[in-house]
């Protein structure tokens, strides 16, 4: 069976608790080498990486999976709210990233999604918006015809605000809307998810998502609108 690549060596009791309950067979990485010398036979299926108080050695470990033989593409980033700013130019490294300390059921379903192998149901109803089509059941998103890949976050946040167009929505109400709770990560999470939205939507699409100065984030154009 494969297992999930854990980085450091000893991750934090939470996390190793919450692997075990869950039943998520995984293994611990400490160094790049670790990489390798203690890969199942079946290779990773995916790799959870705490920033911790060593990052670059955590991005080292990123940056040696992608660039293994059987390289591992879905890597889930565990970080503190203050190390936000460590995201930053290092997207082509991590598929999805959790504030730590982290909420149980948040965490088990970014691990879901990370791991989730999709299939297209076309009985489903979808969300549409000019050229952008999603499907809320198997968290497919598709502009112009091209798949769009998105982490759970960005999915969840896309079909929010695709769900509502035209109408503004504080970082606040969207945080409470979106992630469910009071979130650690503050208002700055949801600039991060903006900003990857927009890039993977593609620059003739950056539109979509408005930026209303001193309010929030506006998505199309109000249904009002002549």
């Amino acid at each position: 069976m494969e297992s999930l690549a854990v980085h450091p060596d000893t991750p934090s009791p939470e996390l190793a608790r919450l692997l075990d309950l869950a039943r998520y067979p995984w293994k611990a990485v400490g160094t790049v080498a670790d990489i390798s010398a203690v890969e199942p036979n079946d290779g990773w299926s995916g790799a959870i990486i705490e920033l911790g108080d060593d990052p670059e050695a955590a991005w080292g470990v990123c940056r040696a999976l992608q660039r293994h033989d059987s390289p591992v593409t879905r890597v889930l980033i565990l970080l503190r709210g203050n190390q936000l700013d460590e995201l930053d130019m290092r997207n082509e490294l991590f598929t999805d990233f959790c504030i730590n300390p982290f909420h149980p059921r948040e965490l088990e379903a970014r691990l879901r999604h990370l791991l989730w192998q999709r299939a297209i149901d076309p009985d489903h109803d979808l969300i549409e918006y000019g050229s952008l089509m999603l499907n809320p059941e198997t968290y497919e998103a598709a502009i112009d015809g091209r798949t769009i890949d998105l982490t759970y976050m960005e999915y969840e946040l896309l079909k929010f605000l695709a769900s509502h167009p035209g109408k503004v929505f504080t970082r606040e109400i969207l945080l409470n809307r979106v992630w469910g709770y009071e979130y650690y990560g503050g208002a700055r999470t949801v600039d991060v998810h903006v900003r990857r939205l927009r890039a993977k939507l593609g620059e003739e699409h950056t539109s979509l998502i408005q930026t209303v100065r001193s309010v929030g984030y506006r998505f199309g154009q109000s249904r009002w609108v002549a």
